[in-house]
Parts: structure tokens; C-alpha cells; sequence
């Protein structure tokens, strides 16, 4: 079985095609700046040389009918026609309170995804933009929608609800949804299979940690509860969002700046965590970088960050009642020692302990990096396309009814 996994942005397509039976990555491609006269386009192939080009690439269907010629020509030999792509599974970012799995896709589903734009704006109508283009461009192949907020409907009521008026949320459904779903849900399952132990048996906290960050607590498989909300600008500091504030603070600076509803939106969405604070970049690269130069800024926002993510992790020990194993990921959870050891330091309470030299010395590809006489601290890459694609091949052996 061959899987098409697509996930778009606003101004991106990124898509890879699996092959299920081997688990191989057979050709995956990037498209930025869909809407430019000149987009980026990039395809790795594999065991092949990469292939790259700039071209006028008008919208979404463009950008994927592009994709898929070059899948198909002679000269790539991936696929020798489309009737071999058997599914194309599509990340779709918000699912509300309707989605509690993935769901193949038909009319109604699209209803429902256009109807959660409002409170999706960049992803779901980039998303619903791919599903329209696969049905055009491969109309007799299934499709299935998974959502990352999915992942989080197993939260208990006392988790998700915020303390307003009940009304509210009965009216317009404010509560906590969480994000990267998908990514949380694949490395619990990794952890589980690393550690040979039942998923179901598991306390886990898993840190996914990019230029957008959440930790989420899952005990026996399930999603207990996140640190992200109503919105993704909810929980940590993260590259360029805010994280947890003071609600005051936002009417405060609308005030003193004189700012719209939607221009302090953008605000806290864009120009605070790491890159307000540091005034350098929300790279956590150029911070780090600025970090050991002296800056005291720099120093600052890694400081912040750091001890956003451990008060998340000490919280959710306390909630799970405990923790079995605590798991990074993601670009930064993957790719920092420095700010895994800086989060680890002092948690030998916990039974957590950092090994520095597996900590610093272990680059690459799935690990553990704490002590032996430590409760398991990991590295696992995260996959959110692989994890898309197996729920697609599981909807399709199995198809299930997903709506609330």
C-alpha cells in the first residue's frame, strides 16, 4: 500500500509518499511561497539525487499537480502511474470538539472542516485548499483526515474547561483543544515500543519542543492533559507566541499601545516569547549561539523557557502521579543538549537523571540519554507524517465514525 500524506500551510505544501508494506520514505517534497511568481520547490527522492526548481506556483492545486507529475515522470521512476497512490492522508490541524479520531473524508467532513477555520484561520483552510486539489487531481482515491487536536479529546472535563462562564462554552465552545497531537501521540507509541513495555501501562510526559512547543501528559496511551489551549498561543514560551500570561496584560497593552483586537492578536502571536525577549531572533539557534557570547538577553529568554518547560513537567509528575518515562522531541527537543540538560537539572527527585556524555555525545536518531539507575529520559525524532499515514491505513481496514 502506498500513502500520500500531505500537510499545507498557509504558503506551503510539504508532502511524503510511504510505501506501508516496507515503511520506506519512497520520495518526500517541500513547496514554499505557493502564491509567488517564484516558489521553491524541492523533492528528495529515495536513494536518488535531490531534485530542486523555481517556478510559478499559483495556489495549493498548483503546487501538488506539480508534485505529482514529478513523482510520476520517467526520469524519477517513484510511481510509474497514480493509480499506485492507494490513499492520501491529510494533516488537518484543528478537528474541535467534532473530531475525536481521523475520519475519511466526504462531504460532510469538509463541512466540518471549513466550519472549524474560524478558529484555524492559517491551517484549516490551507488544509481543506489540499483536500479539494486531491480530489480533483485523484478522484477515485480515499482520503482520510487526521486531526492533531484529536489526540487531546480523551482530556477530563475539570482539564479542558477554563474558569468562565459554563454558558460560554456551551455557546461557543471555549475550552482547552491542545495541539501536536500527532506528534505527541507518535513518540508515546515509539517510547513504548523502545522500552517494551504496554503503552497502556505508561505514564508518560512528552515535550515537543520547536519554534512552537507543548508538553503533554499521557497515561495509558491517552492524553490526560497539555499545555496548549483554546488557541496554540496558550502554555510555553515558544519562539514567537507568548505562552501563559496574565489576561489583563492584553487589554493593559491595547490600552498603552493603542492596538486593535487583531493587531494585539498578532502581537502576542508573533512578536513575543524568545524573540521579544531576546530581541535577537526566535531561532533558539541564534539565542543559544548569543547565549554563550554574553548576551544578557539571550541568557534571559533561555532562562524563561527553560523553566516554563520544567514547571509543566513538574505539574503534570504531579497529575499523572507520577512518570515512567520523559521524552523530547522535535526540532529543539531534538537537537539542544544544552537545553535537555538545563530542563533535567535537579529533577534526580523525580528519578530523573541526564546522562551528560549520552546527553551530549548521542546526536542522532532515537535514544536514551539518562543514567542507568534513571527512570528513562528519551530523544525520539518525531513523525507527524508517518503517524498520518498509519491512521489512514487504519481508517481504511477499519473505518470509523469519528464525529462527537
Amino acid at each position: 500500500m502506498k500513502i500520500l500524506v500531505t500537510n499545507c500551510g498557509s504558503s506551503s505544501l510539504k508532502c511524503k509518499l510511504f510505501d506501508m508494506e516496507s515503511g520506506k520514505v519512497l520520495a518526500k517534497s517541500v513547496v514554499n511561497k505557493i502564491g509567488n511568481k517564484a516558489a521553491e520547490v524541492k523533492l528528495i527522492f529515495w536513494e536518488k539525487e535531490e531534485f530542486s526548481e523555481t517556478a510559478a506556483v499559483e495556489s495549493h492545486d498548483k503546487a501538488l499537480k506539480l508534485v505529482i507529475k514529478r513523482l510520476t515522470d520517467k526520469e524519477c521512476s517513484v510511481l510509474s502511474s497514480l493509480e499506485e497512490i492507494d490513499a492520501v492522508g491529510h494533516r488537518v490541524v484543528h478537528g474541535g470538539t467534532i473530531f475525536k479520531g481521523p475520519a475519511l473524508v466526504n462531504k460532510r467532513v469538509k463541512r466540518a472542516i471549513e466550519k472549524l477555520i474560524k478558529l484555524a484561520p492559517l491551517h484549516n483552510g490551507p488544509a481543506l485548499k489540499g483536500i479539494k486539489a486531491c480530489e480533483k487531481l485523484l478522484p477515485d482515491v480515499p482520503q482520510v483526515a487526521v486531526f492533531d487536536t484529536a489526540f487531546h479529546q480523551t482530556l477530563p472535563r475539570h482539564a479542558y474547561l477554563y474558569s468562565i462562564p459554563y454558558e460560554f462554552y456551551e455557546k461557543y465552545k471555549i475550552r482547552k483543544f491542545g495541539f501536536h497531537g500527532i506528534s505527541h501521540k507518535y513518540v508515546s507509541i515509539r517510547a513504548s515500543e523502545l522500552l517494551g513495555k504496554p503503552l497502556k501501562k505508561l505514564k508518560l510526559i512528552t515535550c515537543h519542543l520547536g519554534n512552537g512547543a507543548s508538553v503533554c501528559a499521557i497515561k495509558g496511551g491517552k492524553s490526560i492533559d497539555t499545555s496548549m489551549g483554546f488557541t496554540p498561543l496558550e502554555g510555553l514560551t515558544m519562539g514567537t507566541r507568548c505562552g501563559d500570561i496574565d489576561p489583563a496584560i492584553v487589554a493593559f497593552i491595547m490600552e498603552k499601545e493603542q492596538m486593535t483586537v487583531d493587531e494585539v492578536g498578532d502581537f502576542l502571536n508573533r512578536k513575543c516569547g524568545v524573540l521579544g525577549l531576546s530581541g535577537i531572533s526566535n531561532d533558539f539557534r541564534d539565542i543559544e549561539r548569543e547565549a554563550f557570547k554574553g548576551s544578557k538577553r539571550a541568557v534571559i529568554a533561555l532562562e524563561v523557557f527553560i523553566y516554563d518547560v520544567k514547571r509543566y513537567i513538574g505539574a503534570y509528575v504531579g497529575i499523572l502521579n507520577g512518570i515512567d518515562a520523559l521524552i523530547f522531541t522535535a526540532g529543539l527537543g531534538e537537537n539542544s543538549p544544552l537545553v535537555r540538560s538545563q530542563i533535567c537539572k535537579n529533577l534526580s527527585y523525580l528519578g530523573l537523571e541526564i546522562d551528560p556524555h549520552k546527553n551530549f555525545e548521542l546526536r542522532e536518531g532515537e535514544r536514551i540519554i539518562s543514567k542507568e539507575s534513571s527512570k528513562p529520559i528519551m530523544v525520539i525524532p518525531t513523525d507527524e507524517e508517518y503517524m498520518v499515514a498509519l491512521d489512514t491505513k487504519q481508517v481504511l481496514k477499519q473505518p470509523v465514525r469519528s464525529f462527537a
